[in-house]
């Protein structure tokens, strides 16, 4: 696999909860100056909340798109034991995550498993093309957590519920 010494070098660095200081189609634009072609397509099409497991996908996408599958089956299976009235019990995540909080502590508590997931995995990739697409992900997670402004959804509400008499 390619280093990529120098597009990872100039990469400002994220942090969970705060507004990054560079956008995901930023980072596509300067990652596609240095990849391979065949390097960016691959981390143009990665997602993080994808469960579409590819041939020609790397190793760490793989193993990240099969734990997102799993975690998203048991939740599934969660959901439905809860409308049918069985006990069930998720191994991938704990109960708590999902039942304590409104819908938006349980996305932002969702975006932040993800999140950590994805840390885990980080300090084993330095300068290839697994470290970018971590990057990638956390960049997505950002950018959705950034949908999730008070101020911002209540100006929209209040556009597209203004009634003109």
């Amino acid at each position: 696999m390619d280093k990529y010494y120098y597009v990872v070098a100039q990469l400002p660095l994220l942090n969970f909860d705060k507004e990054p200081a560079i956008t995901s189609v930023q980072f596509l634009e300067e990652a596609e100056k240095w990849l391979s072609s065949s390097d960016y397509t691959i981390l143009s099409n990665a997602r993080y909340d994808s469960t579409d497991i590819g041939i020609d996908k790397p190793k760490l996408l793989k193993n990240y798109i099969e734990q997102e599958f799993q975690f998203r089956s048991e939740l599934a299976a969660w959901r439905k034991a809860q409308k049918d009235g069985i006990d069930y019990k998720p191994e991938s995540f704990s109960v708590s995550l999902i039942r304590d909080g409104n819908p938006l502590e349980v996305e932002r508590a969702l975006l932040k498993r993800r999140w950590d997931t994805i840390s885990i995995i980080e300090p084993d990739h330095h300068f290839d093309l697994e470290f970018l697409i971590i990057y990638f992900f956390k960049l997505q997670i950002l950018e959705k957590l950034s949908l999730y402004n008070k101020e911002k959804g209540l100006e929209i509400f209040q556009k597209i519920s203004k009634v003109e008499i």
